[in-house]
């Protein structure tokens, strides 16, 4: 445990120490935060607008303000809490450039204790980056309309935990077989570019031809925004049903993802956690299993 708790150390004290890898990771939450509010959330109120007002509904700026905020904060932190995840345990990979994986696998310690410790430090780094971007969100939506309970941003923060451990698990999968500052550059390009896109955050999958729809919902990231997306924006929603009838709320919620539907078939919140810890469950599995087996390959 000692050792375990030395190396996780170690990790975290040298993700912080690298001024580059540390203030990109940071820097770049709060960098969409300011371009997501730029030039989407006019996008987002005039959609909103355009959708009460075809309704016949007369709604207050405050709520559409608040349902516009709510979703920018839930698309950027759905996003953030896996391709930080990405950047953090990008140490994992600078250790093999360097030689200092084979370095310490030298000693007495375990290949395992050494896989686990990159786990634990990811997870520690990321969280703490994406708490300070829930931080900054959460005052933004104060700023533009708040409509969030206690009990919304205690779940948020229970989602932003899932989804930091679901990213640390699959960063760990991939980094794993990664072994140079070429492949470091291209992953980390592809997933900041890419999983935006395929988990629902940038655009909303109601949005998406059936056939696209339906293969992302394959996807356990997909889920986790829809939980994130439910906790930022249920306040306000809850608000505007004092106004909109039920049919019209539901609506609303299909058409920006916080209804979500596999095969035609609604997925429940409970069915949500489910997939997002099962994936976790698996990924963490195989990341024991890799590093069980390039163990013996080395025996």
């Amino acid at each position: 445990m000692k050792t375990l708790f030395a190396c996780v150390k170690r990790n975290t004290i040298l993700f912080f120490k690298d001024k580059g890898l540390f203030f990109t990771s940071l820097i770049t939450p709060l960098i969409l935060l300011v371009l997501y509010s730029t030039f989407l959330s006019n996008v987002y109120k005039d959609s909103y607008t355009m959708i009460f007002e075809s309704q016949g509904l007369s709604i207050s700026k405050e709520i559409v303000d608040g349902l516009a905020g709510g979703q920018l904060m839930s698309s950027l932190l759905a996003v953030s809490c896996v391709t930080v995840s990405f950047c953090s345990n990008m140490l994992m990979v600078q250790d093999k450039v360097t030689g200092a994986h084979k370095d310490m696998l030298i000693t007495p310690l375990k290949r395992s204790t050494l896989g686990l410790s990159y786990y634990i430090s990811t997870t520690i780094s990321t969280l703490i980056i994406c708490l300070v971007a829930l931080v900054a969100c959460l005052i933004y939506v104060a700023i533009v309309g708040w409509y969030m309970t206690f009990i919304d941003v205690l779940l948020t923060f229970v989602d932003i935990l899932l989804l930091v451990t679901f990213g640390t698990a699959l960063s760990s999968v991939i980094n794993y077989f990664l072994s140079s500052q070429g492949q470091i550059s291209a992953v980390g390009s592809i997933v900041s570019s890419c999983y935006g896109f395929i988990c629902g955050a940038y655009m909303p999958l109601s949005q998406l031809g059936e056939g696209l729809r339906n293969a992302f919902m394959f996807l356990p990231g997909t889920y986790g925004t829809a939980l994130i997306r439910n906790h930022a924006m249920g306040g306000a929603i809850e608000e505007l049903s004092k106004t909109a009838s039920p049919e019209i709320i539901k609506a609303l919620k299909d058409t920006i993802d916080c209804n979500i539907y596999f095969f035609d078939q609604s997925v429940d919140t409970s069915v949500m956690y489910v997939v997002v810890i099962a994936s976790i469950v698996v990924l963490l599995g195989a990341y024991v299993l890799i590093n069980k087996f390039a163990k013996k390959s080395k025996k």
